[in-house]
């Protein structure tokens, strides 16, 4: 089946302008035009569109999704792997953070007034 531009991005839910953008980005290929110009992108364009969304969804960026989009499964596993090293990683570093900020709050709440005026200080 073949779609206009506008059909590919209603199919997809997303602007033209997005289906362009992808188009100069190299995310999508060029499609073949009619004699009269008009885009006639395919079933594959269709999917290569929902794989970018659903990439972007999980946080992967466009340099990420461009190394994905050849990609095998297990390449594809790969990075999902790595993604989510990095997002707990992320979460570790934030729960340490937070375990530091709950301490001085605690100390704060204690009456430690030397570790809670020595923050203020400068504020």
């Amino acid at each position: 089946m073949t779609r206009t531009i506008g059909e590919l991005a209603e199919a997809a839910g997303v602007a033209v302008d997005t289906v362009r953008f992808y188009e100069r980005r190299g995310l999508l290929p060029a499609p073949p035009r009619t004699p009269s110009g008009y885009r006639q992108y395919d079933d594959d364009a269709l999917d290569r569109l929902l794989f970018i969304l659903r990439a972007k969804e999980l946080g992967f960026t466009l340099a990420e999704i461009d190394g994905l989009m050849p990609a095998r499964f297990t390449a594809v596993r790969s990075a999902a792997v790595a993604k989510i090293e990095a997002l707990d990683a992320e979460a570790a570093e934030l729960a340490r953070v937070r375990a530091r900020l709950e301490a001085l709050v605690a100390r704060c709440d204690d009456g430690d007034i030397v570790t809670c005026e020595a923050l203020s200080i400068g504020a």
